[in-house]
């Protein structure tokens, strides 16, 4: 991200979700917060189940029933700060969903999908909306847009209907783009396209952007900045590169040992072990000491608390100092940090 860049879009301070189960209340999210600025990229990482997506659906206000969010929200959006995710929803802010095939609404033709969200904005002529539509499905790299604009969404490719996806949040002209997991259901190569894409989209028009992933070779391809999840909270956070290649978090450096190489094939593949705790029965103390390696009596107990290290970095592990030197190794095609 450039140096002038310090405008921040979106900040989001002690964000809780509280979900009732069995006549108690669980805290899936607790006490998470982080920040973006115009035209960088943060990714959110963790386990499937560490609160990641549901963090980011609570910033727009898209929790399931019976759930409610609880903590500060602050989008700056032209000029204005707002707090209120509804209002902020489509005007200014953007989604694009993990599974368009879900997300797309079967009986609509992709183009007038599109051409709702062009709409939108304000009322147009019919004739200026279409060719809007037909631009944005350019941008977006679908071929031949005005055949395609005409097809319904299972006519299409998993790669295809992700694309109308973002043509359709773009259409609301953002500032910014939130993508939860919006490459998991798509092969490799069309995976590639997609993050390629977001990338060019991002810097063309000075986009801030959340990208949730499980898969720390994604975030490494499109983010600046990196924010590690376990079981409802953040426990690292700081620059993509620097957190990869030296992590300062037990749970982010397991998450690295983790990820297969290509180097040295015949490795056998490194786990966690155990599982994350129950979300109804959060332990005191470090919810990742029952897994972690260099746990010590006093990681039971301690306060969560992101705490500053080497700078722009934060970790919430008392012990940094025990985790060893790290080993370089490439894990994947373009994870050439991975500690």
């Amino acid at each position: 991200m450039d140096q002038e860049v310090s405008r921040t879009v979106l900040s989001v301070s002690g964000l809780r979700v509280d979900l009732p189960v069995g006549g108690g209340t669980m805290h899936p999210v607790d006490g998470v917060s982080f920040e973006v600025a115009a035209g960088e990229s943060l990714g959110i990482v963790g386990e499937s189940g560490s609160g990641k997506s549901l963090s980011l659906k609570a910033v727009l206000g898209l929790l399931p029933p019976g759930a409610t969010a609880a903590g500060d929200l602050r989008f700056a959006l032209g000029g204005d700060v707002v707090r209120d995710a509804e209002r902020v929803r489509g005007h200014g802010v953007a989604m694009v969903f993990q599974e368009p095939m879900t997300a797309l609404n079967p009986t609509m033709r992709v183009g007038d999908l599109i051409g709702e969200a062009v709409r939108a904005r304000g009322r147009m002529p019919r004739r200026e909306v279409r060719a809007r539509v037909l631009e944005l499905m350019a941008d977006v790299g679908i071929p031949e847009p005005a055949r395609r604009a005409r097809m319904w969404p299972h006519e299409l490719s998993g790669g295809l209907r992700q694309r109308v996806m973002i043509a359709a949040a773009l259409a609301t002209e953002p500032e910014l783009l939130l993508c939860d997991e919006p490459t998991t259901a798509l092969d490799v190569t069309v995976q590639a396209q997609i993050l390629e894409l977001l990338r060019r989209l991002r810097e063309e028009r000075g986009l801030a952007m959340v990208f949730v992933s499980h898969d720390l070779a994604v975030v490494a391809e499109v983010c600046d900045r990196v924010a590690v999840m376990y079981a409802g909270r953040l426990v690292e956070v700081g620059p993509v590169d620097d957190v990869l290649r030296s992590p300062r978090h037990p749970y982010t450096a397991a998450l690295l040992a983790s990820a297969p190489s290509f180097a040295g094939g015949g490795e056998a593949l490194a786990t966690i072990p155990g599982s994350p705790p129950d979300p109804r029965r959060f332990p005191e103390g470090c919810r990742f000491a029952a897994r972690c390696a260099f746990a010590q009596d006093d990681c039971l107990t301690a306060a969560h608390v992101l705490v500053g290290v080497d700078g722009l970095r934060a970790t919430a592990c008392i012990h940094p100092e025990s985790l060893p030197a790290p080993q370089p190794r490439v894990s994947q095609t373009r994870l050439e940090v991975v500690a």
